[in-house]
């Protein structure tokens, strides 16, 4: 997963007129010009780390003389007390960018250590943790980001990647086989065609329908192990709904191929990152 640099530079855009407005008030009536500050972005818990490219587009968009180091890449698990990056220039320009560049990393961090939390529960079986498209509004791309920096491999990141038949487009458009059919004939053939299934019987006639993976929906362990055996490897198989870090390992342990959650990205808490001076 890649951020282009226009999104990046709007998010940085929209962030930093949010945040600073008309300019840093604070800063500007109590810090002299010209004086300059050094300080280190320091994590205050483990994690692992995500955004640090974005946090130095930031500091830099703010004044380019800014000096920021990255001591830890995206990707790192690190220990409390470790120093992600140092910075340092002019001390107005780092407090007007200090709380935007704060909130990019500690918000992608956090789902990155989130995600890998869940890939480390599911490490040893043959079962991949995908993410979902349940992220906050207008930051998609980087939450699927910081997910893929955490281990988990993309699902779809828009509606037009794939085709997820679900029970309301069946029940919209008629039964299961014929629907299937209908997405396996309008849609290129590397489009991956999955659909949804409640149930251990349109389990079967999902698997002989010829399509290529199987959404099971909030199923337990016992049911997941049924459909496994149905399936018979015909077409891969997605297990969601009930996931937690858990219920994730016995739920991988069955068989299936894919494991997503929407917790990993939508209920992902922000990590406490500071900048401490000197």
């Amino acid at each position: 997963m890649q951020l282009s640099r226009q999104e990046v530079d709007d998010l940085i855009n929209r962030a930093l007129a949010e945040d600073v407005g008309r300019g840093d008030l604070t800063t500007n009536t109590t810090i002299p010009a010209g004086t300059r500050l050094k300080a280190s972005m320091v994590a205050r818990q483990d994690i692992v780390v995500c955004g640090m490219e974005l946090a130095a587009l930031t500091f830099h968009r703010v004044n380019q003389e800014i000096k920021f180091e990255i001591k830890s890449k995206d990707g790192e698990k690190v220990a409390k007390g470790t120093a992600l990056a140092t910075v340092e220039g002019d001390a107005r320009a780092v407090l007007a960018a200090e709380r935007t560049a704060l909130n990019i990393v500690q918000h992608l961090s956090g789902i990155a250590t989130e995600v890998r939390k869940y890939v480390e529960a599911v490490a040893g079986t043959s079962c991949t943790m995908i993410d979902t498209r349940k992220t906050i509004p207008g930051l998609r791309n980087f939450a699927k980001y910081a997910s893929f920096i955490g281990g988990a491999r993309n699902h779809r990141i828009r509606l037009d990647d794939g085709v997820l038949i679900k029970d309301n487009h069946i029940a919209a458009a008629g039964s299961l086989t014929e629907t299937v059919k209908r997405a396996m004939r309008a849609t290129p053939a590397l489009t991956v065609v999955e659909v949804e299934c409640d149930t251990l019987e349109q389990v079967a006639e999902a698997a002989a329908s010829g399509v290529d993976m199987i959404l099971l929906d909030n199923m337990d362990v016992e049911n997941l192990k049924k459909a496994v055996e149905i399936v018979a490897g015909r077409c891969q198989i997605e297990c969601s709904g009930g996931v937690t870090l858990e219920t994730v390992r016995a739920k991988a342990e069955t068989g299936v191929n894919f494991i997503s959650s929407g917790r990993m990205t939508q209920s992902a808490p922000a990590v406490d990152i500071g900048l401490d001076w000197g």
